[in-house]
């Protein structure tokens, strides 16, 4: 009888063990999970902080006519920035973030010259975001994260909801305010907020002040005469 009742605690007590052993598995994994999600995120917003605050207004000739780099709508934006060394070729490049149907932020660096805006066997032309059209992300993504003066590069995985909104100016008008695209005007806006909703994670709304200055800091030539 004190061997079975000793059988039956020391069953008891494996039990109670596995038991524990793996829910202390399961959250690990949790943690680890939500770790990978936060990190992620994190990237991706130090990397829209350090952009957003280099914006350059640059003008270039496009199709014969002047226009500046930056525009956007609620869940697309084009501008002008520099990206360093770790991209292989530092430099100016025109950014451009697009939210795809799957829930992808991709991010595609251009580099700001003309031989890179023209159409060649490894590069698609280069055509200006207006607010119409399919800007859809095609071919492979970069593996290495950026390397070279033109690829594409997964920011954000599992976006839920992104609205961008800009502050500023518009033509025509003398006071500044909000509005969810900022789409064929001379300047960039003053301001930049992001919200973001990202694999169930909300995050703080981020407002980005832009850096002021003239009306364009470089002029490129672009199918002009």
């Amino acid at each position: 009888m004190e061997l079975v009742i000793a059988l039956a605690l020391i069953g008891l007590i494996t039990l109670l063990l596995f038991s524990s052993l793996r829910l202390g598995t399961r959250i690990w994994e949790g943690v680890e999970t939500t770790a990978e999600q936060t990190a992620g995120s994190r990237i991706a917003r130090n990397f829209l902080a350090r952009a957003l605050i280099q914006v350059r207004p640059t003008r270039i000739t496009f199709e014969g006519k002047q226009m500046t780099v930056f525009a956007g709508d609620a869940e697309n934006l084009e501008f002008v920035a520099p990206l360093s060394e770790h991209v292989g070729t530092p430099g100016l490049y025109i950014l451009r973030l697009t939210l795809e149907e799957d829930g992808r932020l991709v991010l595609t660096r251009r580099l700001l010259h003309p031989d890179v805006l023209e159409e060649t066997d490894s590069i698609p032309k280069w055509t200006p975001f207006d607010g119409d059209g399919d800007i859809s992300v095609t071919g492979p993504l970069d593996e290495d994260l950026a390397v070279g003066a033109y690829g594409s590069t997964l920011l954000l995985d599992g976006v839920e909801e992104l609205r961008i909104g800009y502050f500023g100016i518009p033509e025509g008008q003398r006071e500044p305010e909000w509005g969810p695209e900022w789409l064929g005007e001379p300047r960039i806006p003053l301001a930049v907020r992001v919200h973001l909703i990202a694999q169930g994670r909300t995050w703080p709304d981020m407002l980005f002040r832009l850096p002021r200055f003239g009306l364009a800091q470089q002029s490129i030539l672009r199918d002009g005469p």
